[in-house]
């Protein structure tokens, strides 16, 4: 992978723009920035998956509820509207066993509802879609404000569409995780194609759609042609750093049909090794990204 290629340090370095800090103070921060001027919602998450040590799981947990905490007491968040979601990643809160990963999840999820604030339960590899979908499911089921994750690249893509009930919050992704081709598609026309097929399939059954996509001429498609026939049940999602503030404000203002919140997943670390790794991700999906660095350091130097 050509992210290999850049040192950790640097990697740390250009990870700036994308990553909200090494503090839960950094991250509520910059989620508080993101409401001035046009404005912009979020969605905080702790960098940590695939942990580990036991030791790990506890301070995972311990931060999300520290998290939920101070997202509820903050008065930038008094409005509901503009209050933060929270996301999470299942193997941050297990060693092992998947399932085992719930039981923090859901202490987690029900602290969630005390404090007024809605959390996703994310998606990883396809080893973990079948638990997701469905331990999420259940848990919204229950009543709790829970939504999750569908990756496009997938090809039992429809299969998981269709397991969504009405009403649940759904991000759509076409997904970072390589996956073999025999399970998915490495066409990223195909997988942006079935980003849009999904979400018109969600949106008639009445599922909130979270369309993420940095993807302008989709995202335009999105609004133009779909998010009309949910007014109030739909939003556009992107990543913190990545550069759409254009589209991003006419989006808000309802210049490319209906006006749409837009919402940025603003990831923030404890261990810089945790950021290192997410930027890696996101540079093996997008290997512009490897020359943006360099090209960015040339010019600092």
């Amino acid at each position: 992978m050509l992210s290999r290629l850049v040192p950790a340090p640097l990697v740390r370095l250009f990870a700036r723009p994308y990553v909200a800090g090494y503090s839960m103070e950094f991250a509520l921060a910059s989620a508080g920035q993101l409401l001035d001027g046009v404005p912009l919602l979020s969605t905080l998450d702790l960098l940590g998956e695939h942990v580990t040590a036991d030791e790990q799981v506890t301070a995972n947990a311990d931060t999300y509820a520290r998290l939920l905490d101070a997202i509820a007491s903050e008065p930038r968040f008094s409005e509901a509207r503009e209050r933060p979601t929270v996301s999470l990643k299942p193997s941050a809160f297990t060693t092992g066993d998947q399932r085992a990963a719930f039981t923090p999840i859901r202490a987690l999820v029900e602290r969630a509802r005390e404090r007024g604030v809605a959390l996703t339960i994310d998606m990883e590899d396809h080893s973990w879609t079948d638990v997701t979908i469905e331990r999420a499911v259940a848990l919204y089921r229950e009543g709790f404000d829970v939504g999750t994750v569908l990756q496009s690249r997938l090809n039992r893509y429809l299969d998981d569409v269709a397991a969504i009930p009405e009403g649940m919050r759904v991000r759509l992704v076409i997904g970072i995780y390589p996956e073999s081709a025999t399970i998915a598609t490495t066409d990223k026309r195909v997988m942006k194609e079935r980003l849009l097929e999904m979400a018109a399939r969600l949106l008639d059954a009445g599922v909130y759609v979270e369309f993420a996509t940095h993807d302008e001429a989709i995202v335009e498609r999105f609004a133009r042609e779909l998010a009309p026939r949910a007014p109030g049940r739909c939003e556009v999602q992107m990543l913190l750093g990545v550069p759409r503030a254009k589209i991003q404000e006419r989006l808000v203002r309802g210049e490319l049909g209906v006006s749409l919140p837009v919402r940025l997943y603003v990831p923030f670390g404890i261990r810089k090794s945790d950021a290192t790794a997410y930027l890696r991700r996101r540079m093996d999906e997008n290997p512009r990204m490897v020359l943006d660095v360099l090209r960015n350091l040339l010019r600092r130097r």
